[in-house]
């Protein structure tokens, strides 16, 4: 025991004294003397301390000029950094100074003379700490052949200029090195290349103007501190599993012993193999297709030393056969009586259960109940689902993955026709649980509870996508599970269809539903409803909330219906029955009474805001039997139209009814005197086109003739030909006007130029106008092809005119050239479908 304490303080004391001895030798530290002072060579300038002080210490100074001869009075002061700290005159000064902070101080001796100032002398005392002991001495080589360093702690900052010397023993040589590093918290120095063979002593002496100190020896052998570099390594699989690997490294030293650890990138903690004596390693569990991180250490002696820093490498473990079993799920419709819809859904497996990338899935359809079962109907996909159409039958389906390295087992289910004989599970429920999650519930089913196998749970959106089959979510639970939490791709103020299915053996029957939400809030808008008059009220159906509007399941609709004077409250209609169809009848309602109807939605949260409003007034049935009697009176009219015996008790009814001059005959014009003379002048009427027409390849515009109106008043006997209509019994035209028939005033046709369109009217006193005869040629518009006298039959202008000769003219000639033209070409009789008359100008 004694000999524990002597061994170590002895070696302290020799390595300090020795420390000591390198210390006088490389550090000088000379003996500050008592006081500072600076001899100038006008003055002297001295403290009571050395230049080196700590904060905290009372310096005294002082200042005295030497004797020569000044011409004037003047100050002699002390400043510190600029600042006066006293002065006064004479030939000396003195004053005390506190020292607060860390520093070089500078004072200097001015004498003053008015605003010059001039340097005397001056003196610096620097102000710091003594060192601390250097701490946390650790020497360290990297590699066999290089250098070792040291490293210690520094301590407090001395502020002060501050030296630091590693002196290494090896027992019979001491070496002296000093820091070259400007760190002021941490020093470092490389020594000498040291040999595994000695022990060696190191010991840190740090020293300033206040004082020095030492460091507890550090005392090694270089295998201690010597750090091996980071082994080289590999890594190789074996072909036949991809779980089992070797590992081989080497290392420049020739290490003799070995540590290893691994991960899968995915996770944090890592498994270690240590005391390894050889170059070779060997692992086995790994998981397939898995990337790893692999990391080799080593160090020279297995129980001294320091351990090299750990060389990594990353690989991926090969593929492997999957393992898992693939979970189905199926739904089931029928198209019609022979064809059937089955969509196949299954999840993707886990990455430890598929061992490697999934190429594909092969599902295979076997039918079920014919006698010689046909080869199975294989379908490959790299969906996780799949829909075919298929005959109307029972099949066992069956869904295998598949990787590089070969299948999964095969997960089959049964899609049986029969399903109304397996019963579903008992008093299903749904309870919220809030954080995106439902708590589902149910009891086993009351019959062949005991050839259940499990069940299976699905939920999806309601109402759900109008996709034909949308991917639902569903877990499998066994037998013993009688409820679970969903939360797979559950959101809050969402409402869920949720279905639990009873499995019997590989058969899911009939299914017993709720639905069900995490969480839930009033709806944000209400429903749009309509209105149709039904019986003796009305028939109010709505549509159904936009999905992100419902925020959760509808509970339940509220019908407001309010009298529009205001003075009772709105009646209140609920229906509860969300499932049965948006509809309800209205009866009760006063005729001719105003309501407006109005209607919401609710949630377990509350009630929502109104939807769109309705203005509605039944009428009265009077005015419902009238419209009901004229109604059934046009009917039954329209069908006594068809049958001729109706028809003509129909028309005889209204013969009497009608007025007489309704069933007066319309006269013939082919029977008029005019147009009978029209047919016997027909050949001498009949003229070469080219007469009325110019030649259609050289078309241009007709020449213009001035003609003069005359207006000619003629005794009552020229109006023979005056064409009147009257309402004559036998329907014949009537005779002309007598000799005593009063003169009628002249009125003029229309003018194109008077914007309005030209209409052939039959004026009521015929004028005969007589155009004279002119050499010239005349325009064809104007041109009366019977005679060649250019006479045209014109309406009288307003005015005094000469009188000119009378001349027979046809009656047809009232009517432009360009209307005889199409009436000369008529064939036949004379008809109404061919003329026109206005008849607006006649009186009756």
């Amino acid at each position: 025991m004694l000999f524990a304490w002597i061994v170590p303080a002895a070696i302290w004391l020799l390595v300090h004294f020795t420390a000591e001895a390198c210390s006088k030798g490389n550090v000088p530290a000379s003996k500050c003397p008592r006081g500072a002072a600076e001899i100038c060579d006008k003055g002297t300038m001295t403290a009571n301390t050395t230049s080196h002080v700590q904060p905290g210490t009372s310096i005294s100074l002082s200042c005295q000029l030497k004797p020569l001869q000044y011409s004037e009075q003047c100050k002699i002061a002390i400043f510190f950094n600029s600042s006066e700290l006293i002065s006064n005159y004479g030939s000396s000064v003195s004053t005390g100074f506190l020292v607060r902070t860390y520093g070089k101080h500078m004072f200097t001796c001015k004498r003053v003379c008015q605003s010059k100032k001039r340097l005397i002398c001056g003196i610096d005392i620097e102000s710091g700490n003594p060192p601390d002991e250097p701490k946390n001495v650790s020497c360290i080589q990297y590699g066999t052949d290089s250098h070792p360093t040291c490293t210690w702690d520094k301590g407090r900052l001395t502020y002060i200029n501050t030296t630091y010397v590693i002196q290494l023993s090896n027992g019979t040589d001491v070496l002296c090195v000093s820091e070259g590093s400007l760190n002021k918290k941490f020093g470092s120095l490389a020594l000498s290349k040291l040999n595994f063979d000695s022990t060696y002593t190191v010991v840190v002496a740090a020293s300033n103007e206040l004082g020095s100190a030492f460091s507890q020896p550090l005392v090694f052998m270089l295998i201690d501190i010597v750090k091996p570099h980071p082994p080289n390594f590999l890594v190789e699989f074996e072909n036949s599993s991809a779980t089992n690997c070797t590992f081989f490294w080497h290392d420049e030293a020739q290490a003799q012993h070995w540590r290893l650890r691994y991960r899968p990138l995915t996770r944090h903690t890592w498994s270690t193999v240590e005391s390894l004596n050889s170059e070779k390693c060997s692992l086995y569990g790994l998981e397939p297709h898995t990337a790893y991180e692999f990391q080799v250490s080593c160090k020279i002696h297995p129980e001294r030393g320091l351990w090299s820093n750990w060389r990594t490498y990353q690989t991926q473990t090969p593929e492997a056969v999957p393992t898992g079993l693939l979970d189905v799920w199926y739904r089931q419709q029928d198209v019609d009586s022979q064809q059937q819809n089955i969509s196949l859904f299954w999840k993707a497996l886990s990455r430890s259960e598929a061992r490697g990338r999934i190429l594909r899935y092969t599902v295979t359809f076997e039918a079920l109940g014919t006698r010689s079962p046909p080869a199975g109907e294989v379908h490959v996909t790299t969906q996780t689902s799949l829909t075919r159409v298929t005959p109307r039958v029972g099949y066992k389906i069956t869904v295998t993955a598949e990787n590089s390295r070969g299948r999964s087992p095969p997960a089959s289910i049964v899609t049986d026709l029969g399903t109304q004989d397996l019963p579903p599970p008992q008093k299903v429920s749904a309870v919220a649980t809030g954080n995106s999650s439902i708590f589902v519930s149910w009891k086993a089913p009351v019959a062949l509870a005991a050839s259940v196998s499990g069940y299976v749970v699905e939920w999806a959106d309601t109402p759900r996508s109008p996709r034909p089959e949308p991917c639902p979510a569903w877990v499998k639970l066994p037998a013993s599970n009688l409820s679970t939490v969903i939360a797979e791709h559950i959101k809050d103020n969402v409402c869920y269809q949720i279905s639990v299915f009873a499995l019997y053996r590989d058969r899911a029957g009939q299914a017993a539903s709720v639905r069900g939400y995490s969480r839930a809030k009033a709806p944000s808008a209400g429903p749009r409803m309509y209105t149709t008059p039904w019986a003796n009220g009305i028939l109010v159906s709505w549509e159904a909330i936009p999905v992100s509007q419902q925020r959760g399941c509808i509970t339940g609709y509220r019908i407001y219906l309010q009298k529009n004077d205001g003075q009772a409250a709105p009646e209140v209609y609920t229906v509860s029955n969300v499932s049965a169809p948006r509809s309800l009848h209205i009866t009760e309602l006063q005729p001719d009474e105003p309501y407006t109807l109005w209607m919401t939605a609710s949630t377990a949260a509350g009630e929502g805001p109104w939807g769109n409003t309705q203005l509605l007034c039944l009428e009265s049935a009077g005015h419902w039997m009238a419209v009901v009697l004229t109604c059934s009176f046009l009917i039954i009219l329209a069908c006594m139209c068809y049958i001729p015996p109706a028809r003509k008790l129909l028309h005889s009814l209204l013969s009497v009814l009608v007025p007489q001059w309704q069933s007066k005959a319309i006269p013939d014009p082919a029977n008029a005197t005019w147009a009978k003379n029209y047919l016997s002048m027909k050949p001498e009427l009949s003229l070469p086109p080219s007469l009325f027409l110019h030649s259609t390849g050289s078309f241009e515009e007709p020449e213009t003739t001035q003609v003069e109106e005359t207006l000619v008043k003629t005794e009552p006997p020229a109006l023979r030909d005056k064409l009147l209509f009257g309402s004559g019994g036998n329907g014949d035209w009537p005779p002309a006007s007598g000799p005593g028939q009063e003169e009628l005033g002249y009125r003029a046709l229309p003018s194109p130029a008077d914007g309005e369109v030209y209409e052939q009217q039959l004026p009521d006193p015929y004028k005969r106008i007589a155009v004279e005869e002119h050499t010239q040629t005349v325009s064809e518009y104007i041109t009366n092809p019977i005679t060649d006298t250019a006479a045209v039959c014109l309406p009288p202008a307003t005015g005094a005119t000469d009188h000119l000769p009378e001349l027979d003219c046809n009656p047809l000639a009232v009517f432009p050239t360009t209307f005889l033209t199409p009436i000369l070409s008529c064939e036949g009789n004379l008809t109404l479908d061919t003329v026109k008359i206005n008849c607006s100008s006649f009186t009756m």
